[in-house]
């Protein structure tokens, strides 16, 4: 609960120290859907790699994510066996803590350049910040976080992860 509590006060520290510098903020925050179950395996590898992550160890990383199966059970019927092609295993020590998840949307902070982001597990907050509504308006629609008609769109860095809930609207230049 406490690293809960201290990220908050972190957050709203931020947000106290660009408004006493009379700055406009764009806060998003998103929930990924089904964050732990949409990792691309081969993006998580690939990442892995660029992370130093290379030889031996990477090959047991794609060893652990690759040929996985699983059965849904209710009382006693069973469904038919089926491979999981993508997501990271939960209830593991890497899956329990996020790990791979957290290596996996790590470069989400290069979305909006000049950007802060808190990632917690598949909870996210990104906050950009300037004295001009007007850049803060061109900086989001640059970095293709919104789509033409201003609605949140998936992360490009994070590969294949999608918002949960109702669209967030591009910030408006007009007051």
């Amino acid at each position: 609960m406490s690293t809960i509590l201290t990220a908050l006060m972190e957050v709203l520290d931020n947000i106290y120290h660009h408004l006493d510098r009379h700055e406009f903020i764009i806060g998003i925050y998103l929930d990924l859907q089904k964050a732990f179950d949409t990792v691309n395996h081969d993006i998580l590898l690939y990442k892995l790699q660029n992370y130093g992550v290379r030889g031996i160890v990477n090959q047991w990383f794609k060893s652990y994510l690759s040929g996985r199966k699983q059965i849904t059970s209710i009382r006693d019927s069973y469904s038919d066996i089926g491979s999981v092609t993508v997501g990271v295993p939960q209830g593991s020590v890497l899956g329990a803590v996020g790990l791979l998840f957290l290596l996996y949307i790590n470069d989400i902070c290069n979305a909006i350049p000049d950007a802060k982001i808190k990632l917690f597990a598949d909870d996210s907050n990104l906050f950009s910040y300037d004295t001009s509504l007007s850049n803060l308006h061109h900086r989001a629609v640059l970095s293709n976080l919104f789509d033409t008609a201003g609605h949140l769109v998936i992360f490009p860095p994070a590969g294949g992860l999608q918002s949960r809930g109702a669209m967030a609207s591009a910030p408006s230049a007009s007051l």
